[in-house]
């Protein structure tokens, strides 16, 4: 899944061709993707200014001149590509298959933007002004200065579940997801087992500057591109080739030497070092 990396790479590839324009036409191919679309979801859009694109945590946040907010998700495989030729020749190398556009934005300066997702796992919503959304309990951004020691100690501050499982908590801190957090205690040098309550004030001091330090890492890197990730242009992200413990099972760890390990927790691979990792 798209982790913040990814969708703020996404976001900054959108943002010069939607940001300041009008919503020309709204093109639905399907009533649903994870959920169904909202009533008069093509009314609500198509005429309406896209007046600013952010990302909060793994979302994109597409703010409409109604002001309207149109939040969208990517999923496991949903991609953002720009003027789409329809007629070109699917290539499954290296371009996006067409049955799969499932929604169609025309911009008033003439570029197209289209949403594909194979598997269906991303969703797009309208929220109203003064409406509850699904974000509006989400923690701090990972490179806002509210996250910081003090905070995420007092989060993990009696917390009986591991310190993977509650950097992965978006209600603690928003946008980080399996591969990030598997970095982060790496260099952080904390097991993924250790019970979140029992990381100390220096260690939480030194995981915040370390989960800092690998997301501007890898935005600078365009993401990781691991099965279906690319970014609007079909640019593949780099970061995966500086993976030091994510998907690099049996590997020596780039310290010690040992052989990385993978367990499962809550469902999810966890790489790490048990050797320099406590």
């Amino acid at each position: 899944m798209p982790e913040l990396p990814e969708v703020e790479t996404v976001k900054r590839g959108l943002e010069p061709v939607m940001q300041g324009f009008i919503f020309e036409r709204v093109t639905l191919n399907r009533l649903n993707l994870r959920f169904p679309f909202g009533k008069n979801f093509i009314s609500r859009i198509q005429g309406k200014t896209l007046t600013s694109l952010t990302r909060r945590g793994k979302f994109l946040k597409a703010t409409l001149s109604s002001n309207d907010v149109l939040y969208m998700h990517l999923g496991m495989s949903g991609r953002f590509t720009i003027d789409n030729n329809p007629t070109a020749i699917y290539d499954s190398r290296n371009s996006t298959n067409p049955k799969h556009d499932h929604v169609i934005f025309e911009m008033n300066n003439g570029v197209r933007i289209t949403y594909n997702d194979p598997r269906r796992f991303g969703f797009m919503e309208l929220i109203a002004p003064g409406e509850p959304s699904r974000l509006d309990k989400m923690g701090p951004e990972p490179l806002d200065n509210m996250f910081n020691g003090p905070y995420l100690f007092n989060k993990l501050s009696g917390k009986k579940n591991t310190i993977k499982s509650a950097l992965l908590d978006q209600s603690i801190i928003s946008g980080l997801g399996n591969i990030y957090v598997c970095e982060a205690i790496f260099k952080a040098k904390i097991s993924p087992k250790r019970l979140a309550g029992k990381v100390t004030i220096k260690e939480t001091e030194i995981l915040v500057n370390e989960i800092k330090a690998v997301i501007k890492k890898a935005i600078e890197a365009g993401g990781s591109s691991l099965k279906d990730f690319a970014s609007v242009d079909g640019n593949l992200g780099y970061f995966q080739h500086s993976f030091d413990v994510y998907a690099q099972a049996k590997m020596p760890c780039k310290v010690c030497t040992t052989p990385i390990e993978r367990i499962v927790q809550n469902g999810r691979s966890s790489f790490y070092c048990k050797a320099c990792q406590k």
